[in-house]
């Protein structure tokens, strides 16, 4: 029977693995050098079943040739064990391969010791894979070395995991580099605008709102290329330069993930709660404070902000009537379908946003 029929190799099952008889007559050529006791059985069943692509190499012999291949090493590799057996392992690396794990390969070979390196190796047809490769020796009951085992396991989809990972954090980095210099633009064109105009205040107002939403940005980028960001995080950012006092500002929401286009909306919108509660509601007196909330309804799919503010000066509710501030913050839940209730209590402000997100 040919264990490496294709046939039989695209099955792949458990089952079929067990017909791999390479333990078996490595078993039965190698009979001085078997474990002992029932070790060589289970090494045989094992050698059979494993899906892990392994490989025994003879240190006794010149160039260190491979003595024994697994079916899910010649089925990684392409090559039939006649083509395998006598060779040594760098049968495999090609045009590609990187010098430097090879070197460290020598190195614990030379010094008996365990190694675990990723290289670019070939298969037979000339396709290219990476392998995770962990090469360690094997000793015999008197302490003499008989083998190095080698294992392989092809990481390909792993690598381009990696790099794919990584090319989206160093575009974040970028973006956000640049976010920060169009921010910072935008604010010095406010103060100039501000100073000539003699509106200085109305330009520390609106570079307040900048700032806010630079903040929210800059610590949800690094998310921004999977599409949803954690809401914690974002809102976190936005009261930061609040929470110096943790007295006064409480925050109690868990980690969501929300959508990233609303970002903003966040930034924006909790730049003016906070901005009102220190002009005018809890933050303006010295024993006031706010506690921040929020989670998602799931039933709703909507992200749900409670805001309160207690300990602030005594509200003339039917006297306060819409600002700026309270008019940015209408117009930008309209954009996104979302909601705002304003209570006005004893001790302050208690307002309810609600932004849907979808499933996000």
């Amino acid at each position: 029977m040919n264990t490496d029929d294709p046939r039989n190799l695209r099955l792949g099952d458990q089952a079929r693995l067990a017909f791999d008889d390479a333990p078996e007559r490595f078993r039965d050529g190698h009979a001085s050098e078997q474990f002992s006791g029932s070790s060589g059985v289970l090494f045989e069943q094992a050698m059979a079943q494993t899906r892990m692509a392994i490989c025994l190499c003879d240190p006794n012999h010149e160039d260190l040739p491979i003595v024994f291949a697994n079916r899910a090493f010649r089925a990684l590799t392409g090559y039939s064990e006649e083509e395998i057996i006598g060779n040594n392992c760098r049968f495999l690396q090609g045009p590609d391969t990187d010098p430097e794990p090879i070197a460290r390969i020598r190195d614990a070979i030379v010094n008996e010791q365990v190694v675990v390196v990723e290289l670019l190796n070939y298969r037979k047809n000339g396709t290219s894979f990476w392998n995770a490769l962990h090469l360690g020796p094997i000793y015999n009951d008197q302490g003499e070395l008989i083998y190095f085992f080698g294992s392989q396991w092809d990481v390909s989809g792993v690598r381009a995991a990696r790099a794919e990972e990584r090319h989206a954090r160093e575009m974040a980095r970028e973006l956000s580099h640049r976010m920060k210099n169009m921010f910072a633009v935008i604010s010095s064109i406010v103060n100039v605008t501000g100073r000539m105009r003699g509106i200085r205040s109305e330009a520390d107002e609106i570079n307040a709102r900048i700032q806010a939403l630079g903040r929210a940005y800059e610590t949800t980028l690094d998310e921004a290329s999977v599409g949803s960001i954690d809401a914690g995080q974002a809102i976190s950012a936005v009261l930061g330069p609040y929470s110096a006092d943790t007295s006064r500002l409480v925050m109690h929401g868990d980690n969501p993930r929300v959508p990233f286009g609303i970002v903003s909306i966040i930034g924006l919108v909790l730049h003016e709660l906070a901005a009102n509660a220190a002009k005018y509601g809890a933050w303006a007196g010295e024993t006031g404070k706010v506690e921040v909330d929020w989670s998602i309804d799931t039933p709703s799919e909507t992200l749900l902000i409670t805001w309160q503010e207690s300990g602030g000066a005594p509200v003339d509710a039917p006297a306060i009537t819409d600002g700026v501030g309270s008019a940015i913050v209408n117009r930008m839940l309209q954009t996104c379908s979302g909601t705002i209730e304003r209570r006005w209590e004893l001790g302050g402000l208690h307002a309810t946003l609600r932004i849907p997100v979808g499933k996000s």
